[in-house]
């Protein structure tokens, strides 16, 4: 029998009910992102509310992920995934409704919440029915349910209010949660958080494995993705920017590119780790960040952005199925919600804190000059992979 042959199935209906379920809920929310800021200036709101908005549906985000961490594993994945995407439906529609900034704001705090609940325990559920032998794989195709969101949503949603409006947008992005909170309903979860009977009555081993709001062995992986989703932060904020000051007016040929390299590397990095090991996609791809935050620093033309754009699909795209793994490596299912929202505070932290940080850089010293700085973070995340918790994994 061939290596190929002796491989677990991958493919299985619950996996892919998760995918699609993630690619639903998350092409819902991207769509929302460049169309947001545009919502606010129609409620008559002005550019430093358009940060506050960005930045309490951030906090919002952050701040519930411990408490869904412990809940996935204490309560199970099936009640805690239901009731994020019903949030998130219930959100995403009362956006049209509201009369004012200020119920704006709240109802940014509410989609944040839900928005935290149901990306955990996506992560979580697809960590549970991904076979071990093929986790970095698994979670390679997984994510490609943001990066294909990323490509298509926000054209989608620009395209839905110069068509249709605002309460259109918002009623597609509803629509989509509610498929995916139908796909996430027909999902045949397993009731991890519970102990096997002979741990269950040995009060150590309970009290070892009993669910966390916090999981120590994913702090590597999260403090890494902090700092590498830091050097992101200066991408997505602040390039349209930079690119008018260079003369090139379209600048989405950047994203087309990066996307697409992205959508390749994601499920050959994973592949990659489940032969050799973490290294073999995290150093490449680490430095890759580092090379691209260095080509942007020089870029005065689109071509040298797109080399850019190819460096940085290949970086974010082995070291993003990487980390996602890592944070779950060798746990027992039930201290996997724990890890995935360790994961994910540092993986939000890291866009919110680069944007701001990022800001007053540029103030400070220009966009070639704070692209060029933005190359120690991503130094910064290789010293931290190899250096904290450093151990050997094995694929």
């Amino acid at each position: 029998m061939s290596t190929d042959e002796a491989k677990p199935a991958l493919w299985t209906r619950d996996f892919i009910l998760a995918c699609l379920a993630n690619l639903a809920v998350f092409t819902g929310f991207q769509m929302l992102m460049p169309t947001m800021p545009l919502y606010i200036e129609f409620l008559g709101g002005r550019e430093t509310i358009m940060g506050v908005v960005t930045g309490v549906f951030t906090l919002s985000a952050v701040g519930i992920r411990p408490f869904v961490g412990w809940a996935l594993d204490a309560l199970g994945r099936k009640a805690v995934f239901l009731f994020g995407l019903a949030v998130f439906v219930l959100s995403a529609i009362s956006y049209a409704w509201a009369p004012s900034i200020g119920v704006l704001l709240g109802i940014r705090v509410l989609h944040g919440l839900g928005w935290g609940c149901s990306t955990t325990a996506a992560s979580t559920i697809a960590a549970d029915v991904i076979p071990r032998a093929r986790l970095g794989e698994g979670m390679g195709f997984f994510g490609l349910a943001g990066t294909v969101a990323m490509a298509v949503a926000p054209a989608l949603g620009l395209f839905i209010i110069h068509r249709s409006g605002f309460t259109a947008l918002f009623a597609t992005s509803a629509s989509l949660a509610l498929v995916a909170l139908a796909l996430a309903a027909a999902i045949r979860y397993t009731r991890y958080h519970t102990l096997p009977a002979r741990q269950a009555r040995d009060p150590v081993a309970w009290s070892a494995a009993r669910p966390a709001f916090f999981e120590p062995r994913a702090v590597r992986p999260a403090v890494v993705m902090l700092l590498c989703n830091t050097t992101y932060g200066a991408i997505v904020t602040f390039l349209a920017l930079y690119a008018l000051q260079r003369g090139i007016i379209n600048i989405g040929p950047f994203f087309t590119v990066y996307a697409a390299t992205l959508a390749v590397t994601r499920p050959l990095a994973g592949a990659l780790i489940d032969r050799r090991g973490y290294d073999a996609a995290v150093i490449p791809g680490l430095t890759a960040v580092a090379l691209t935050m260095f080509a942007l620093s020089r870029a005065a033309t689109l071509p040298t952005f797109l080399v850019a754009a190819v460096l940085g699909g290949i970086g974010f795209g082995a070291v993003g199925p990487a980390m996602q793994a890592l944070a779950v490596h060798g746990l027992p299912p039930y201290r996997r919600g724990a890890a995935n929202s360790t994961y994910y505070i540092g993986f939000d932290l890291g866009i919110g804190l680069g944007a701001i940080a990022w800001g007053a850089v540029s103030q400070a010293i220009g966009y070639p000059g704070m692209y060029l700085t933005a190359v120690i973070p991503a130094v910064l995340a290789l010293v931290a992979y190899l250096v904290i918790g450093r151990r050997t994994v094995s694929p």
